[in-house]
């Protein structure tokens, strides 16, 4: 059985709205803002977290964004992330941008549950945030790993919405990324304990 992981960043007031500023939002780009040290050990951290990834879960914008920009691209970061198998949730595509992706098309709760019962590993979550907003809403996330970057936007879009009733977690691993980044994870408390 597989495991739903949502691997992200996020400002330190939890918005990941347009981190390098291809989206036009006003407040775009702050990822690219950061440190060259803490980006070299962000880049360090992706590309681990790829070697142990079975396969990329996406939605249909988050698709197009990682083709345009991934698959012309080449080294062992590229090879990796572009060789993943990779399923994107969408009830409009018909055909997606990036190498080795899967159309899911039906009910995307039903779509991803199958999916995680089928495959083993690590079922990574990259940028899709209102696919991860609707994992988390039916409790289809087994883990979040969350860059958050010393940054407060004050608006923008969060992973984060507002769900039918509290999500408790619990914190599992804290990691230090160069001087300013943190990673934090936190695995659900399905007893509620949190």
């Amino acid at each position: 059985m597989g495991k739903i992981v949502i691997s992200t960043n996020s400002s330190l007031d939890g918005v990941v709205q347009d981190p390098t500023g291809d989206e036009g939002f006003r407040l775009g780009g702050w990822f690219t803002r950061a440190e060259p040290a803490d980006l070299q050990a962000w880049t360090e951290l992706a590309t681990a977290e790829t070697r142990d990834t079975a396969a990329l879960l996406l939605g249909r914008r988050s698709d197009e964004w990682f083709a345009e920009r991934w698959t012309a691209r080449s080294g062992a970061w590229a090879d990796s992330m572009n060789g993943l198998p990779k399923y994107v949730v969408s009830s409009t595509l018909h055909q997606p941008r990036w190498t080795n992706a899967t159309v899911l098309r039906g009910d995307a709760v039903t779509e991803v549950t199958r999916l995680r019962d089928e495959l083993d590993g690590d079922i990574v979550v990259f940028a899709s945030y209102q696919l991860g907003q609707t994992l988390l809403e039916h409790d289809l996330v087994d883990e979040l790993r969350l860059v958050v970057f010393p940054v407060v936007l004050g608006a923008g879009r969060r992973l984060f919405a507002e769900t039918s009733r509290a999500k408790p977690m619990r914190l599992v691993g804290t990691r230090a990324l160069g001087d300013n980044l943190n990673l934090v994870t936190y695995r659900p408390d399905r007893h509620g304990n949190a």
